[in-house]
């Protein structure tokens, strides 16, 4: 278990340099003008233009400028300072502010999506074919079919009419304009996670071990939730990890629909504004958040299924 803990976390690391390379390597090759704003293309003459790109590392080549900041962020950590989203501030405040907020409504989002959707599953599944199912299965249709800018749109409509909560997330009153966001963020988790255990939960009632258990005279509720439920959960258990560490990385539709200032628009804003320092801490970030979650996601299996062994005799891994 420990070399192979070792050995994955070298294959994470690994991962996460190559996806940021790549991703570095590419905007090294965009178009430099995309660097001014369109008052500075105006009024810089070609000049001072260029000793501007020259003093940002730009006119480099692109293995230089990718070798310079993977230097400065293995051997210091750092990751530059942002020059259009907050011009002068380094890169990991900008983040760690804004992660702080996605954070949040993000763990609570979570939080609620499995502690309605994983019950919904379970009721679903023991109640198959009853009006609780297709109850269930009626919002997860419309979760899925129903396009996210609608469902937003209606649950501000009926929040703002209904309850009188704010339309829009304000720092002032932080607790109360989050319940509409949160709320949002949940409702595709709670129907996706209502959706798998059903289906798990299902597709092991139909097992034989069932029809051993019932045969030995074990109540079906006690099947349900000493066998059935154990196992069902092994698979959902794998993407538990990586579900949540991308759920408290902050969701673009969200976040720029209820003006939350979270990270999720933080990358599109970069990208759109041609600050690069900004777009590789945002994909270091995010490629670590996936990798990350893949691991702990396989080591979450062997603890709710023991059988599951993630090495061999020989250390080679299963």
């Amino acid at each position: 278990m420990l070399r192979y803990t070792i050995k994955r976390l070298l294959h994470c690391v690994v991962t996460v340099l190559i996806v940021v390379s790549i991703v570095s390597l590419l905007l090294s090759l965009m178009p430099t003008d995309y660097y001014f704003t369109e008052d500075q293309l105006i009024k810089l003459t070609d000049e001072q233009k260029e000793s501007q790109l020259a003093a940002a590392g730009l006119l480099d080549s692109p293995f230089v400028q990718l070798f310079n900041f993977l230097k400065q962020l293995i051997l210091k950590g750092d990751l530059g300072t942002s020059r259009r989203i907050q011009n002068g501030v380094p890169v990991v405040d900008v983040i760690g502010g804004k992660f702080a907020i996605s954070m949040k409504m993000g763990c609570i989002a979570l939080v609620i999506s499995l502690f309605l959707g994983i019950p919904m599953g379970i009721l679903q599944a023991k109640n198959k074919d009853g009006v609780f199912d297709h109850v269930g299965a009626a919002y997860t249709i419309f979760v899925n079919a129903v396009p996210r800018l609608i469902s937003y749109s209606l649950v501000l409509v009926l929040g703002v009419r209904l309850l009188k909560l704010p339309s829009m997330y304000s720092t002032r009153n932080v607790f109360v304009s989050s319940i509409l966001p949160i709320v949002c963020l949940s409702m595709g988790s709670i129907a996706s996670y209502a959706l798998w255990m059903r289906r798990y939960m299902v597709d092991e009632l139909t097992k034989d071990y069932i029809k051993l258990a019932q045969v030995k005279g074990l109540s079906m509720r006690t099947i349900m939730f000493k066998h059935v439920l154990r196992n069902a959960f092994v698979p959902m258990a794998q993407n538990l990890p990586t579900s949540f560490l991308l759920t408290i990385g902050g969701s673009l539709l969200v976040e720029r629909f209820f003006s939350v200032p979270g990270l999720g628009p933080l990358l599109t804003d970069s990208i759109t504004r041609y600050d690069i320092p900004m777009v590789r801490g945002l994909v270091l970030l995010y490629a670590s958040l996936g990798v990350i979650g893949l691991f702990l996601g396989d080591v979450l299996m062997t603890i709710f299924d023991p059988r599951i062994r993630l090495t061999g005799k020989g250390g080679d891994t299963r």
